[in-house]
């Protein structure tokens, strides 16, 4: 479905990604773990472009593109494609949930009002907020509003959903809930690339782990594969830290 290669991003003189290469099915779910400054984040928002890159190649559906020159035209197919949970949520503060999953589809798709609300309230009633339609951000939980953003982003019907660290912000018991409805998500089939720290979720929900440092992948492979038989030095030390052991 998706497949990157030598992608690279430098902020200045500093080198954030350095030819990294991806690939991924439909139905993956794929943790991508790894210390802060090790360029997961950077690599998810070139991945959908809110970064440019400095080269690399994009295969999506078959489709080839320079992640460095892509038009603004194909930029905007890609997005459509694609959907992206951030990690402090993004919602419009003044606008309700429901108003915040319908802006995109109204503004960006021009959906009518009618239709766009009920695709809407089937994607906060998927991750159970259809009782807080009326809401406003202020009025919610932040699990409650990264529920929202989750809504918001099925709402669109994307192929992938790229999450970056969607619980870092959140107390265990608010993570908990996002997690559910991600865990949810990913035994329907959903295609996801997860940027995150929760290792109980890389370890039981995701079909692969991804390792970073330094801006290159250490190393990959499933999830039983990486937390049991990890093959790389740093990947051991890396899982007995997070770990406690």
């Amino acid at each position: 479905m998706l497949e990157i290669k030598g992608l690279q991003k430098s902020f200045g003189s500093l080198e954030v990604l350095r030819s990294v290469d991806l690939d991924l099915e439909k139905g993956d779910v794929v943790a991508i773990l790894g210390p802060s400054g090790s360029g997961k984040t950077t690599m998810l928002r070139c991945i959908n472009f809110l970064e440019r890159a400095d080269a690399g190649e994009m295969v999506f559906d078959g489709e080839h593109f320079d992640m460095h020159r892509a038009a603004k035209r194909d930029i905007a197919r890609i997005r459509r494609k694609t959907a992206f949970v951030f990690q402090n949520y993004n919602l419009f503060l003044n606008k309700t949930a429901l108003q915040n999953v319908t802006e995109g589809l109204v503004i960006a798709r021009k959906f009518p009002k009618a239709q766009a609300e009920k695709i809407a309230m089937r994607a906060l009633t998927k991750v159970g907020m259809a009782d807080r339609k009326d809401y406003y951000p202020s009025q919610l939980s932040g699990g409650q509003q990264q529920r929202v953003a989750i809504a918001r982003a099925l709402a669109t019907d994307p192929e992938i959903i790229l999450f970056d660290e969607p619980t870092s912000a959140l107390d265990p018991e608010l993570t908990g809930e996002v997690l559910a409805v991600m865990r949810q998500l990913a035994g329907e089939g959903m295609t996801m690339l997860v940027v995150t720290h929760e290792m109980g979720f890389a370890r039981n929900v995701s079909s692969r782990v991804i390792f970073m440092e330094n801006g290159v992948i250490v190393e990959s492979g499933t999830a039983k594969e990486f937390f049991d038989h990890p093959k790389q030095e740093r990947t051991k030390a890396f899982i007995r830290t997070v770990q406690g052991d």
